[in-house]
């Protein structure tokens, strides 16, 4: 019987792979180590030890260790920072695989995954901006105050619906998960709140206080870089009663 084939010689699986140096300005050319030494050290650890690798053109493995004597070196060169190597060269491939310098001085570009990537990012797009032109009015305003800063009373409704559907084009993914988001209601009374100037800041940013006719104390302390707002979204998911005050508030300055 014959020697069975390695992993890396699966023919079924040989394709042609391109790696891009990932320096920002690429040389025109680029020579890559391709020989372990002790200035320029290419090992690979298999588990147990640090294996020696070594390009040769004639030899089956990059292992040093399992080449035979007769081994024929060549260079391995970058051109205006691309290395092309066919789905023949695969001991190439495999050597390029395991050079400690992956994903430090090059990468392999993986052009299905970049396009897939791209496809993801396109569909989610179209799906962003299809939801945002079907909103009502009432969800594009708590979008536009929750996730925009938006003073939503001020603006008309194209103002708002461009700025809505901005938001979706730029953000995508951001925007279809704020849609689906269960907290977005209760992030959409905070920001009223603070609107309506319900709860007011003091100290340097610090603390949040009631600002309220027959209340006027300190609600909370905001951390170092924390958002006060979602510090008090907190709060009002653990504090059903102070939640309900607040909501009956607003509705008293709606009907005002």
């Amino acid at each position: 019987m014959g020697e069975a084939t390695p992993p890396f010689l699966n023919f079924n699986q040989m394709k042609d792979k391109i790696y891009v140096l990932t320096q920002d300005r690429a040389p025109l050319n680029f020579l890559l180590a391709s020989r372990h030494t002790h200035r320029s050290p290419l090992l690979h650890f298999d588990g147990k030890t640090n294996r020696a690798l070594r390009y040769a053109r004639n030899q089956k493995t990059p292992f040093e260790d399992e080449q035979d004597g007769n081994a024929i070196l060549e260079p391995i060169i970058f051109k205006d920072g691309f290395l092309h190597v066919h789905a023949t060269n695969p001991v190439l491939q495999q050597f390029m695989d395991l050079h400690p310098g992956n994903g430090g001085i090059f990468m392999e570009l993986d052009t299905e995954r970049n396009a897939q990537e791209e496809l993801d990012i396109i569909s989610a797009e179209v799906d962003a901006l299809i939801a945002a032109k079907s909103l009502d009015i009432q969800t594009m305003e708590t979008l536009g105050r929750v996730f925009l800063g938006l003073n939503t009373e001020k603006m008309s409704s194209a103002e708002l619906k461009r700025d809505v559907i901005l938001f979706a084009k730029n953000n995508p993914i951001e925007f279809l998960e704020a849609l689906e988001d269960p907290m977005l209601e209760i992030q959409d009374i905070v920001a009223k709140i603070f609107e309506e100037g319900l709860l007011s800041m003091r100290n340097k940013n610090k603390d949040i206080y009631f600002n309220l006719p027959g209340n006027k104390k300190k609600l909370t302390s905001v951390p170092y870089g924390e958002d006060p707002q979602h510090i008090v979204v907190s709060l009002l998911q653990q504090d059903g009663d102070i939640l309900n005050m607040f909501e009956k508030q607003l509705s008293k300055k709606k009907g005002e």
